[in-house]
């Protein structure tokens, strides 16, 4: 008789193979991170019912295989459905970018209950809430911290002075040109952090970063992974972090994303 493990579990993405099988990759919350072949899963209509979707939230059982790293995965029975991620752009491209993230950011079989739990908790609040960038960047900085990527957010990466609470405009005259303005702070994604004007001439790839968006960042960083009832971002902070965070996760993974693209069009609008 095989031993069969079983697990909560959120499908990550699939694919073909060959003319009946399919390759899923799922977040487990007991095993980590998951890949296995689904034998008959395009023909079945009794263990694979829609349940081999992305987003789909299941009860897997699986069965290892001697000398292979793909799991045999026995039957997928439904945990939750969502019905509100798919019938609507946003919500798939929000989805989408959490997924993936989650996804890229995790290794196969490592521990990642706290990961499943808050990529369950992302699911669900957008299956509830609808659609919301300020979630969405509490949820990546969320994700950054539980797997070991937060960017340093308290002082610049270089001199290590330290980061204002207030009292800083955005944008400051550049003293060797009256017509220029710079930023007094930038995120460089290289450095795995902020840099301040000083240490600026030092890294040419960097990202402006306003005092109010990086404040709000190292709130949501801070905060021990309870989501604030107001994030304290504006429009334009919105926008920063947009533009910010998923480059840093890009880098950290060195590769593009395949769903920022599609994110972009609802997201920085």
């Amino acid at each position: 008789m095989p031993v069969l493990s079983v697990s909560p579990a959120i499908v990550l993405r699939t694919r073909s193979f060959g003319e009946s099988d399919k390759i899923v990759t799922f977040l487990s919350r007991d095993y980590g991170k998951v890949t296995g072949i689904a034998k008959g899963a395009k023909r079945s209509r009794r263990r694979f019912v829609n349940t081999l979707e992305p987003f789909s939230l299941v009860n897997l059982r699986f069965q290892e295989r001697a000398q292979s790293s793909l799991v045999f995965v026995h039957a997928c029975d439904w945990l939750q459905v969502f019905k509100n991620l798919t019938t609507g752009l946003e919500n798939i491209a929000m989805a989408s970018y959490m997924v993936e993230i989650t996804d890229e950011l995790t290794r196969e079989r490592e521990e990642s209950r706290s990961i499943f739990e808050h990529l369950k908790q992302g699911l669900v609040f957008l299956e509830e809430q609808g659609s919301s960038v300020s979630y969405l960047t509490f949820f990546e900085m969320r994700l950054l911290t539980l797997s070991g990527y937060q960017p340093m957010l308290e002082s610049c990466r270089r001199c290590g002075k330290k980061r204002p609470e207030s009292g800083e405009p955005f944008l400051v005259r550049d003293p060797e040109d009256n017509r220029d303005y710079v930023p007094h702070w930038c995120f460089s994604p290289r450095d795995g952090g902020i840099l301040c004007r000083s240490c600026l001439p030092f890294r040419k790839e960097t990202l402006p970063l306003s005092l109010e968006a990086l404040n709000a960042l190292a709130r949501l960083q801070e905060n021990e992974g309870l989501l604030p009832s107001s994030p304290g971002l504006s429009g334009l902070a919105l926008k920063e972090t947009r533009t910010i965070l998923p480059r840093f996760i890009q880098f950290q993974i060195n590769k593009e994303l395949k769903s920022v693209s599609f994110l972009e069009t609802f997201c920085m609008a």
